[in-house]
């Protein structure tokens, strides 16, 4: 659809037509990169407070996604107030601007429109040295796949919303959603990576395919390696799933090689639409040990889940 529009382009734009990125890169001089995204979407919890802290994590990971911190952001709120008492409306604002602070971002104003339902979430300017910035078309072959967070809450959510999750078990979801990408993308660009996306709504099989197209390889995912909460295996046997994962499964099919003999619930628990969710790293092999250090030093975890190889952009998957 954006083939159709008038072509932008100026010497200076990092992430021209034809290029998926995470964030818009614009060299601003030989030091600096400035980064510029945004994101916002309905309520995922019930409560208004945990629902600003998760969007704008979430829209921070695209800066986070690309090596950069986020330097200044403008709330996007729609909120429907001749229905709702603006004091849940503040309760969002209020969740925003905690994990901003969290982020050292500066939020300096932002849109409010009247809308029948509740949205939220940011647009944010980011800065990145140019030698340090992270892109989906980095990778290389032999390069270890790393995920940061674990995967599953778009099921877990749609089990949540249709009353077949308690809040217990909704619970480590949650908090993974409120969590910032920050540390994770401290380790990569201490470890000199260069390759990476974050993990959201075209599930960790779609961003992946993003990675491997943009970077003309071929991907190898061991199945039985992917991190999932507890019980999502569970909520997707029980079908579970929402819309979109389903759709993110249809579109990646015809590049997956293996998939086939994978259960039909495993599939779509790899395609599952996520929320804020983790980095996906590209870790060259002289770098895998200054990697798994920096993220020690921070407390972040990660997960080797395959592996980037020459060939045409494909998947190829294991058990």
């Amino acid at each position: 659809m954006l083939r159709q529009l008038p072509p932008m382009a100026d010497e200076r734009l990092l992430t021209g037509s034809g290029h998926v990125e995470d964030a818009a890169a614009y060299l601003l001089d030989a030091d600096r990169v400035l980064l510029f995204t945004t994101d916002f979407f309905t309520p995922i919890v019930d409560d208004p407070f945990t629902f600003g802290q998760i969007a704008a994590a979430n829209a921070f990971s695209d800066i986070y996604a690309m090596g950069g911190r986020p330097t200044l952001a403008l709330n996007l709120v729609c909120f429907p107030t001749r229905k709702y008492r603006l004091d849940e409306m503040m309760l969002i604002l209020k969740g925003g601007a905690e994990k901003a602070i969290q982020a050292e971002c500066l939020i300096v104003g932002g849109h409010t429109v009247d809308d029948a339902e509740p949205k939220y979430g940011l647009a944010v300017v980011g800065e990145v040295h140019p030698t340090h910035l992270l892109r989906k078309g980095g990778a290389r072959p032999g390069d270890r796949l790393y995920l940061t967070k674990l995967l599953g809450t778009g099921i877990l959510s749609t089990a949540f919303k249709n009353d077949r999750l308690n809040d217990e078990g909704f619970a480590e979801a949650v908090s993974s959603m409120c969590l910032l990408n920050r540390a994770a993308a401290e380790a990569a660009v201490e470890a000199e990576l260069k390759g990476a996306t974050d993990v959201t709504g075209f599930g960790f099989l779609g961003h992946l395919l993003e990675m491997c197209v943009e970077g003309s390889l071929a991907a190898v995912v061991r199945l039985g390696d992917l991190p999932f909460f507890d019980g999502v295996e569970v909520q997707a046997l029980a079908e579970n799933v929402p819309g979109g994962t389903v759709a993110n499964r249809d579109s990646v099919l015809p590049s997956l090689d293996g998939a086939e003999g994978v259960p039909a619930h495993r599939l779509l628990m790899a395609s599952d639409a996520q929320t804020s969710g983790g980095l996906l790293l590209a870790v060259p092999p002289s770098k895998e040990a200054a990697f798994k250090e920096a993220l020690n030093r921070r407390g972040q975890e990660a997960w080797a889940v395959g592996a980037f190889a020459e060939g045409p952009p494909r998947i190829r998957l294991l058990a």
